[in-house]
């Protein structure tokens, strides 16, 4: 159902179910494509730590915390260990001394874009699977919720 920006002919109840399905649609999707991780070899928090500074770039470590939703001490725990596997460097800040920064070594890139990989791959073998239809009516989707999450406030 498209809708003109501010018009929507859904009940808000409508709304939360439709909410609720993808929720629980991408929880699923994404619990899936995850145990490709186990080829890695890393665990999910220090793999989900990695991506954060392998996407988003370097991070204190309480820049890495905050989008981590862990306190300090977890993630400097977790920020030894992927320094330990040469995964990450932890530096000097050069504007500040007392704090470090925190970047993803090109082993690192490397370990989490072919992570990145097998996930889509297997999904794709999944998608594969549907007719032009469906796999058309998933284009638009993922359009649209882009859309929302562009948006998002």
């Amino acid at each position: 159902m498209s809708k003109v920006k501010g018009q929507n002919k859904r009940s808000p109840a409508e709304t939360i179910a439709l909410a609720d399905r993808l929720h629980s649609a991408a929880i699923h999707l994404l619990r899936r494509v995850r145990q490709q991780d186990s080829a890695l070899g890393e665990g999910p928090a220090r793999l989900s730590a990695l991506s954060v500074l392998v996407f988003g770039g370097p991070q204190t470590l309480g820049g890495l915390a905050a989008a981590e939703q862990v306190k300090p001490p977890t993630m400097s725990r977790i920020v030894s260990s992927l320094a330990r596997s040469r995964l990450i460097e932890v530096r000097a800040d050069p504007e500040d001394a007392r704090r470090m920064r925190i970047r993803a070594t090109a082993r690192g890139k490397r370990l989490l874009l072919k992570g990145r990989q097998l996930r889509v791959e297997k999904f794709a073998a999944q998608l594969a699977n549907l007719g032009a239809a469906d796999l058309a009516k998933l284009e638009d989707a993922t359009g649209v919720l882009h859309g929302v999450l562009q948006n998002w406030n």
